[in-house]
């Protein structure tokens, strides 16, 4: 087996699954270490093999969910052999092979956080790129690839595409987003490219600004602040607000494009507020059902 002319087979594969570039990306780097690592041919590779390999990971004191990441991006790749390729192989990667995980709750902001960290964005383009996070939910890489032409200013939505797993989704845009977002594209440099959110300093002056620089500008605020903060914990921040406003679990699971309900339920176990309002409401009920009429002296 010409491990080099499948590596590039797989490429186009996930290509033809409409994945992100990143997700590719990470896909081929997970691949690549594997591959580089591996002491035999990979259609030879046993689960003793990866064993070693998870051990390898522990040593080089990566995180279990980063493991685990390589290891399912792997695993994937024998299934592409198995099933597309036709190889006579057994994928050495066994259901259980997966570090165990903990289950930590959602970080987010409370509501004087959020204030903080807003009052101390003065840039149009940073007070726009992470009011669309705080208020749509966006992904960082959601954000990077948003262009003009999915913003309908009218009706105040805009056109998730190619979203995570290569889903479409809509988002509704609030008046502050808007308004921040208006705002930049007031003061946006001229550019050929239809990309919103472009670097506004340097040799890439008027390119689409990457994930990574989004992430960095988050660093630079977030240490101004004195936050503890990333770009996700905004995504989180918005769930939580509308859980505790009222919305609809389903509401927020379709604003966030999550494939399973499950995901979004992880919010009810920090919505405070709603669980205390739904206690009170329906205690009630239950005293006025069950109080007992009071006993005469």
């Amino acid at each position: 087996m010409a491990i080099t002319d499948s590596i590039v087979n797989f490429r186009r594969f996930l290509k033809r699954r409409n994945l992100s570039s990143n997700t590719v990306k990470n896909y081929l780097n997970s691949l690549r270490h594997f591959v580089l690592w591996i002491n035999v041919p990979i259609e030879e590779a046993t689960h003793k093999e990866i064993l070693g390999y998870i051990e390898h990971l522990l040593d080089k004191r990566l995180a279990p969910k980063t493991i685990n990441c390589h290891l399912n991006r792997v695993s994937q790749f024998y299934i592409y052999l198995i099933d597309e390729e036709q190889v006579n192989i057994v994928n050495p990667i066994k259901p259980g092979c997966n570090l165990r995980l903990p289950r930590p709750l959602p970080m987010h902001l409370k509501d004087g956080q959020v204030k903080v960290f807003m009052e101390v964005l003065k840039r149009c383009r940073d007070k726009a790129i992470f009011l669309l996070m705080l208020r749509c939910g966006l992904r960082v890489e959601e954000v990077t690839n948003l262009s003009l032409n999915a913003i309908d200013f009218k009706r105040r939505r805009i056109l998730i595409q190619d979203g995570k797993w290569g889903k479409d989704r809509l988002v509704y845009v609030s008046n502050d987003a808007m308004k921040a977002l208006i705002n930049y594209l007031k003061v946006r440099p001229a550019s050929k490219t239809k990309k919103v959110f472009l670097v506004e300093k340097g040799t890439y002056r008027g390119q689409p600004i990457s994930v990574r620089g989004i992430q960095k500008r988050m660093e630079y605020y977030a240490k101004k602040c004195g936050l503890k903060i990333s770009c996700h914990h905004l995504r989180h921040t918005m769930a939580t607000q509308l859980l505790n406003a009222g919305a609809e679990l389903v509401t927020i699971q379709d604003l966030l494009g999550h494939s399973s309900i499950r995901t979004t339920q992880r919010y009810s176990r920090l919505s405070n507020l709603k669980v205390q309002r739904d206690y009170h409401k329906a205690m009630e009920v239950v005293v006025q059902r069950t109080a007992c009429n009071p006993v005469s002296p």
